[in-house]
């Protein structure tokens, strides 16, 4: 059990269970509820010749940056390498984090693009949009549990969140970048 109450330890180590919990779950309160408010009232803050037609792509590389170090953090944690699987995490956590906020952004921003294709591919898309959408907010506190977990030092905590962290967040930055892929013709039509 650690002593929570010794100032020189850092802020995230004294607080108790219960407030860690309210940090995160308010955390990803705010961030999945501006997400929705932008997403459903797109421009809502739009400021005149912000240019943000790049953003799209830029926001599928971070997603599949932050893929692929995911994959190598689990294959450094597997072969034992810790330092080398914290300095993976902390970076794909890092893009992860660039990711939300630039895509704030582009929803803040940009109007909204629809989904042209037809045939088969519709319900493909569908399905991996769908799917992308509702585990997109379910990795939020899943990987800020993570980082808070390993943060702490409470590394049993940490591998136990991670387990469910890791393919959950997986699927959502792989996903991220078919989105994209299969929506890049038709962004500004």
């Amino acid at each position: 059990m650690m002593n929570r109450s010794n100032p020189s330890m850092p802020a995230l180590e004294r607080l108790s269970e219960r407030a860690l919990a309210i940090l995160i779950y308010g955390l990803a309160a705010i961030v999945c509820g501006l997400v929705v408010i932008l997403i459903t009232f797109p421009r809502l803050v739009a400021i005149d010749g912000l240019d943000v037609s790049a953003l799209p792509a830029f926001h599928a590389t971070l997603n599949g940056a932050a893929g692929l170090l995911l994959a190598m953090g689990f294959v450094l944690i597997k072969r034992g390498n810790v330092v080398w699987h914290q300095r993976v995490m902390v970076t794909a956590f890092t893009l992860s984090c660039v990711f939300l906020l630039s895509y704030v952004v582009y929803h803040s921003q940009a109007p909204a693009a629809h989904f042209g294709g037809e045939g088969w591919v519709r319900p493909l898309y569908f399905f991996i949009l769908i799917t992308h959408i509702v585990l997109a907010p379910v990795v939020v506190p899943l990987a800020l549990y993570a980082v808070a977990r390993a943060l702490r030092g409470e590394f049993g905590r940490h591998r136990r969140v991670a387990r469910w962290t890791f393919p959950v967040w997986m699927y959502v930055t792989v996903t991220g970048v078919l989105v994209y892929l299969m929506m890049a013709p038709y962004y500004g039509t």
